[in-house]
């Protein structure tokens, strides 16, 4: 055997420690972000005639706009439209910083 080649159990028992390692990074990971989909921040603006709920993972997950701010416009269908358009900003938002973070992360998820 070649002067300070090591062949033991020690090599194979260190990667695997590290691996385990690694997986219960994962799982806790995972809990985590299944928190954050559950968790809910609201904001208002206009003296509370509009409030944005939004989910910890980054999900809109509600608009409301007093009716009372557009007296005679739609307020469903402006309600609609303004959650779409949060939503779709969100996830191009989460794209770009997968598609730039990514490579430095070593592909772990934004």
């Amino acid at each position: 055997m070649a002067k300070g080649f090591n062949k033991g159990p020690a090599m194979g028992g260190g990667q695997s420690g590290m691996m385990q390692q690694l997986q219960k990074l994962q799982k806790q990971m995972e809990v985590e972000q299944a928190k954050l989909a559950d968790e809910t921040v609201t904001a208002t603006a206009g003296g509370g005639a509009i409030k944005v709920t939004m989910t910890g993972d980054q999900k809109c997950r509600e608009v409301v706009i007093d009716p009372e701010l557009l007296k005679d416009a739609d307020a469903e269908m402006l309600q609609d439209l303004v959650l779409s358009a949060v939503n779709m900003a969100l996830d191009q938002s989460r794209e770009l910083a997968n598609q730039r973070l990514g490579p430095l992360s070593g592909g772990l998820p934004f």
